[in-house]
């Protein structure tokens, strides 16, 4: 016996298209992990992550991932950033020379 009924499962549906920002957190994405803890705050029920994923696929429900980039996006502000800031982050390429693993024997490298 599935843990949230047909019935409970329309609420839930109903509290999903209310959105994630209604419940507390601050962007408009629903995770399963967030779905998984709307359940256990409304309906007091257990479920995991994989359960979620499995309640949500039985109910006709699938991933989804935006179609579109974010009408706030500025792409001048993104190549800037790609140009100088990740080659920073990203930090220096491995040598193509053979070395040795080990720190111990910096004069093998």
């Amino acid at each position: 016996m599935p843990l949230l009924s047909d019935v409970l499962f329309a609420v839930l549906e109903r509290e999903l298209a209310r959105g994630p920002t209604a419940h507390g957190w601050l962007d408009q994405t629903w995770t399963l992990s967030r779905i998984q803890t709307l359940i256990g705050r409304r309906f007091y029920k257990s479920y995991t992550v994989q359960g979620v994923a499995a309640l949500l696929k039985r109910h006709g429900w699938s991933c989804q991932v935006p179609a579109r980039r974010a009408i706030e996006r500025d792409e001048n502000l993104v190549a800037g950033w790609v140009k100088e800031t990740w080659p920073q982050v990203e930090g220096p390429w491995r040598r193509s020379t053979p070395g040795s693993p080990s720190r111990t024997k910096p004069d093998s490298r």
